[in-house]
């Protein structure tokens, strides 16, 4: 009798974790995390994009020579965006984070 009540204990504790861990995820979704995640998952490359305009206006025949003044400096702007900016996804991050786990790791394996 005692060991079916113990065995209860540890299921009504076990289920009570459980709930707990469900209702904290559930207090996770609202429209700012969404937003935030969404805007983290589809991360636009303004540099890229600029570039393939400038090349793009560079390499368009016009006898003026405007577009070729417009599509140099859009093409130099396009690259020193693509250094600034951090483009990043959550793939990339999960990337990087199992790297840092298996480094880890393998330091934890060269010490002991």
């Amino acid at each position: 009798m005692q060991e079916k009540i113990k065995q209860m204990k540890l299921i009504k504790e076990s289920l009570t974790r459980r709930a707990s861990i469900y209702s904290n995820l559930a207090k996770i979704d609202d429209k700012g995390t969404a937003r935030s995640l969404g805007a983290l998952q589809r991360a636009s490359a303004p540099g890229k994009k600029m570039q393939k305009i400038g090349f793009i206006m560079f390499w368009v025949p016009e006898p003026t020579g405007i577009t070729n003044a417009i599509g140099g400096p859009m093409i130099l702007a396009g690259r020193y965006l693509d250094k600034v900016y951090n483009g990043s996804t959550i793939s990339d991050i999960g990337h990087e984070t199992k790297n840092t786990f298996s480094a880890i790791n393998d330091f934890k394996k060269a010490i002991s």
